[in-house]
């Protein structure tokens, strides 16, 4: 009798340090697993924005140097124009950036063969611009205090170009700029990003061209935002 007492004490002491041991180890492998699924969103974030940087870096670098001739006869153009004056060349604006940090967009001032578009290819080589994006809001843009498009300004790079902008002729309720603003923001990725630079330069080309043939260039503004819409500066 004592000896089956024994064995009965025996028995829930070992079961009560299983237990004791099998907690420490599953909170070890709920913690591993835990780690292992932030490790790979954070890859998965990381490679996607390199590869967006690295689509800006090349692309964008390549833009510039093929627009530096461009550009440059431009601004002797405008300083002939204008007497000489720096400041009359470059329009300059407060913006703000990826993270919420300033900085001060640069600009030529001719809206010619989208020249001033391509002068801010820089900003794109610096990491100040990326070539796809919603447009770089002023720091009274009170987007940048709605708490449904705030969060954005600190994990997505303006752009020179956006949904928004290749959609501004469509009438389409859904196709307000916000919206479109929200869906890239949402949905953003490399074949997005190069079917919206594939679909600017066919819009820029085709503008171009029918201003060349009217004696003018009357394009949208560069800011995304639709005909007639107001400007937040």
């Amino acid at each position: 009798m004592r000896s089956a007492k024994r064995t009965a004490a025996t028995t829930r002491r070992a079961v009560r340090g299983t237990g004791r041991t099998a907690a420490p180890g599953a909170a070890r492998a709920a913690l591993r697993e835990a780690l292992a699924v932030a490790a790979d969103a954070l890859a998965e974030r990381a490679a996607a924005v390199t590869t967006k940087r690295a689509l800006d870096l090349g692309l964008g670098s390549a833009l510039l140097l093929l627009a530096s001739p461009a550009l440059g006869l431009a601004a002797l153009v405008l300083a002939v124009r204008r007497g000489g004056g720096g400041e009359g060349v470059v329009r300059r604006e407060p913006r703000i950036g990826l993270g919420g940090r300033p900085f001060e967009l640069r600009s030529l001032r001719t809206r010619r063969f989208r020249l001033d578009l391509l002068s801010r290819l820089p900003h794109v080589v610096r990491g100040e611009l990326s070539l796809v994006g919603p447009p770089p809001p002023h720091p009274d843009d009170p987007a940048l205090r709605d708490p449904l498009t705030a969060p954005w300004w600190q994990e997505l790079r303006p752009g020179l170009t956006g949904l928004a902008q290749v959609r501004a002729r469509s009438r389409m309720p859904w196709d307000e700029p916000a919206l479109l603003d929200a869906h890239y923001a949402e949905h953003h990725g490399t074949g997005l990003d190069l079917a919206i630079l594939a679909r600017t330069a066919h819009i820029q080309l085709r503008t171009s061209l029918r201003g060349v043939r009217r004696g003018k260039a009357s394009l949208s503004d560069t800011d995304h935002r639709l005909p007639g819409c107001s400007r937040v500066d």
